[in-house]
């Protein structure tokens, strides 16, 4: 069986990628060599090594990483990834993404993101609040409320927020709730985080849908990636009409023409590990050539590149994942009328969510999930409309009005508060 989930093989990096976006995104704007190199460039990055006591009493060293690429608008914010693929150039690309993100949405932070390289699945839960704290203590200088706020990404949840949250605040002396985000709603979480960037996908892919004159209803859609984010985007997309025809995960692909029966994948994930093997689905060799209107690429980064993009036949593309998309992709996607909503926009739920939460920590006074849907909803909808119309104005692609949107945002910042001398 042909796995979906793999980069393609070739040179070039995130890292290259987000600052190919970024030259064409200053080169439009007008601004020199100096800001670009500034904006290119992380403000503040650390690697620190972890010890770990395995559970059978061996010691195995752990690397990691923080990268707090732009603080001009806000401290920095951005997710902790545990995967065996974290490298520094990974996570410099995505903490630039993740600026770019806050601006565009207009929430009051710059980019950061952390990344251990590990397995987690390959470790007990022992072992992985041990990488957690170890992590945490040697990252805290950089880190807080005002400074630096973490949350989930791949291979980590709530309960990594919880110790990585109690961590800190054994070191400061109280309790600071509001040094992360996506904790448990137990300890000062908000309702609606765990589904919000999937929420977020959805409102803007139905949204994409309808102006390439596609009904929600009835549609097709394809997900790739079956984790935090695909699962409920696929379950949100049903949920709306959208018959969602195939899915997939690390290991392999599932689908039916008449549609998937989502709630009944997920069952057969919490069973056995994966979609594959789910008995209503059949084998799918390709998810991301499959003929369907919509495809949600919602894992990893490079899955879309020169080498299948020709072969990429849904209508619109809207990326869960950050960077799933390459520029060769995205130049080969626009020349054959593709839709691309770019994950800058497309999967801006999560951070949203997260700066409500922090919010609500720092105000201790916490909303309804009503209350944090309809917001949420107000933002994706109203940045929706603003790039969509910066794109109609311009003749742009939406990911290259995004990033000037978002990249004039915060060089307008930097201008305004000037160089320190």
């Amino acid at each position: 069986m042909t796995s979906t989930l793999q980069p393609a093989v070739t040179a070039r990096g995130p890292l290259d990628d987000a600052r190919t976006q970024l030259r064409e995104a200053t080169t439009i704007l007008g601004y020199d060599e100096g800001l670009y190199s500034m904006l290119a460039t992380p403000r503040r990055e650390v690697t620190v090594s972890i010890p770990l006591r395995r559970d059978n009493g061996d010691t195995e060293l752990l690397i990691g990483h923080r990268v707090q690429h732009n603080f001009s608008r806000g401290p920095a914010k951005g997710g902790l990834r545990y995967s065996p693929d974290v490298n520094l150039d990974e996570v410099r690309a995505l903490a630039m993404w993740m600026t770019w993100k806050c601006a565009l949405l207009d929430v009051p932070y710059g980019g950061a993101k952390g990344g251990v390289r590990i397995d987690p699945r390959n470790y007990s839960s022992a072992e992985l609040e041990r990488v957690t704290r170890r992590y945490t203590s040697e990252i805290s200088p950089l880190i807080g409320p005002e400074r630096d706020i973490p949350a989930p990404d791949i291979g980590t949840d709530e309960n990594t927020m919880a110790w990585l949250m109690d961590t800190y605040s054994v070191q400061q002396g109280h309790t600071v709730l509001g040094v992360a985000t996506g904790k448990p709603v137990s300890l000062g979480g908000s309702l609606g985080r765990a589904t919000a960037t999937s929420r977020g996908v959805v409102h803007v892919a139905l949204a994409a849908l309808r102006s390439r004159g596609i009904d929600p209803v009835g549609a097709t859609a394809a997900v790739q990636g079956f984790g935090k984010v695909g699962s409920y985007a696929a379950r949100f997309l049903a949920e709306a009409g959208v018959r969602v025809v195939a899915v997939s995960d690390q290991y392999g692909a599932i689908g039916s023409h008449a549609g998937l029966d989502i709630p009944s994948v997920e069952e057969h994930v919490d069973t056995h590990g994966s979609v594959v093997g789910f008995p209503a689905g059949e084998e799918v060799d390709d998810l991301l050539t499959l003929d369907v209107d919509l495809l949600v690429p919602a894992a990893i980064e490079g899955v879309v590149h020169a080498g299948n993009a020709e072969q990429v036949r849904a209508q619109v593309i809207v990326e869960g994942a950050n960077g799933p998309t390459t520029p060769e992709a995205d130049t080969i996607l626009q020349s054959r009328g593709r839709l691309v909503v770019p994950d800058i926009l497309a999967n801006a739920g999560g951070v949203i969510v997260s700066y409500f939460e922090w919010v609500q920590a720092n105000q201790a006074y916490w909303w309804s999930a009503d209350e944090v849907e309809a917001r949420l909803a107000d933002r994706m909808t109203t940045a929706w409309d603003r790039v969509t119309e910066h794109a109609a104005r311009l003749d742009l692609p939406l990911r290259t009005a995004a990033t000037c949107l978002a990249v004039e945002r915060v060089a307008q910042a930097h201008l305004l508060r000037g160089l320190y001398p």
